[in-house]
């Protein structure tokens, strides 16, 4: 018995060991190929350079940077409120066996693949926009329409166990001291599960920043600073995608560097996610 449980304990181990060295490969890998460029182009031309044109030996990804984080920031406007108030619908406002019809459709939307979120916004979103906004329609906004749609099942299944984690005592203490079921919702429930509805917004950024298909099917692509939310835009990851598959040299170097810069971007989204996630933890 002894020994099965040690055999059981080396799989687990290595398991987990597959998991980090795997991470670390990935991480070395994208700052050994990308450093390089960085380094001779310099850190801030680099990020900070309004030209993209690597035909010319012009590496600036300041425009993808805009880009990334413009839609990021109307994918949060958009999915953010619809988000909580579903979260909040399934975790307060209905019954458990209404609730357990409808959270398989929230689960669905996670499953579904990223391409058929962007053939979506390419035979839907962009030509509504087109007829009713102008423009050619591939814009921030069908960006941001679809990414706010993708990020729903993030912010909803985190921020609705954040709800329902909220000690019974807390609710029952409110509607005994005379506040109605909303009023309760509002100023105890909320504020007690605003730790976790926090870490599920930044891990739904978190999504929307790394999407990759989706967004190049109805963005547009455009390697320029947008003006406005029917502009066309390019993201850190969509440039990487278009052109890794032709890219050589210095280009190719530039691309990997713009990965490192994404990597780093993700990678503190994540940990505020976690330190918030521990707080919660210790809070409880």
């Amino acid at each position: 018995m002894p020994k099965k449980k040690s055999a059981i304990e080396m799989i687990l181990f290595l398991a987990a060991a597959i998991s980090v060295v795997s991470v670390l490969l990935i991480t070395i890998f994208i700052f050994k190929e990308g450093f390089a460029i960085i380094k001779e182009y310099g850190l801030w031309n680099f990020i900070l350079g309004k030209k993209w044109a690597p035909l010319s030996g012009k590496f600036g990804i300041f425009p993808m940077i805009l880009g990334s984080i413009y839609v990021t920031l109307g994918a949060i406007i958009i999915g953010v409120p619809i988000g909580i108030a579903t979260a909040i619908f399934l975790g307060e406002l209905v019954n458990e066996k209404i609730s357990r019809l409808i959270r398989p459709f929230v689960e669905l939307l996670a499953g579904i693949p990223s391409v058929i979120y962007g053939f979506y916004g390419l035979v839907v979103v962009v030509p509504l926009i087109r007829k009713y906004l102008g423009g050619s329609g591939f814009s921030i906004l069908a960006s941001s329409i679809i990414l706010g749609i993708m990020i729903l099942p993030t912010i909803i299944n985190i921020s609705e166990v954040s709800i329902r984690s909220v000690p019974r005592e807390y609710k029952e203490g409110s509607l005994a001291l005379g506040a109605t079921h909303w009023q309760t919702i509002k100023g105890v429930i909320l504020p007690a599960a605003k730790s976790g509805i926090i870490a599920s917004i930044i891990l739904g950024m978190g999504r929307a920043i790394g999407e990759t298909m989706a967004v190049i099917m109805v963005a547009g692509n455009s390697p320029k600073i947008p003006n406005s939310i029917l502009d066309q835009v390019r993201t850190l990851t969509g440039n990487i995608a278009i052109e890794m598959g032709y890219a050589s040299g210095k280009h190719a170097q530039a691309l990997f560097a713009t990965g490192i810069v994404l990597f780093v971007i993700i990678m503190i989204l994540n940990t505020i996610a976690n330190v918030i996630a521990r707080k919660v933890g210790e809070e409880k």
